[in-house]
């Protein structure tokens, strides 16, 4: 038999929840001390009052979250994240159609 098999390696088993981020975290060149955020994506919070008496069903009270059946996770790099504004071009601006009004048609008033 050729190779090594270590005991940490999943042969039949799928990779967990934490093996594929840091897949994904190696793929991307992410290092050690990067400040990585995770949030919760595709909820919602309840932002209208509906008072003491209210329809359960349909209605929840106001800063209640719900998450969505399709809710998911953002995982950035904060470290990484580029800031800078967007700057001027460094030439002259010559747009290939230049922008030209509209000539208004006079209507005859009769």
């Amino acid at each position: 038999m050729n190779g090594k098999l270590d005991p940490e390696e999943h042969v039949m088993e799928p990779p967990t929840i934490i093996e594929q981020v840091s897949l994904l975290a190696q793929r991307y060149g992410w290092e050690e001390g990067d400040d990585i955020v995770v949030e919760m994506a595709g909820t919602q919070v309840s932002g209208i009052d509906v008072g003491e008496v209210y329809n359960k069903k349909w209605q929840s009270p106001i800063g209640t979250r719900k998450y969505n059946k399709d809710a998911f996770i953002i995982i950035s790099n904060q470290s990484r994240r580029d800031l800078t504004r967007s700057q001027p071009m460094d030439r002259e601006h010559k747009p290939a159609h230049p922008y030209e009004p509209k000539k208004e048609v006079k209507k005859d008033a009769t």
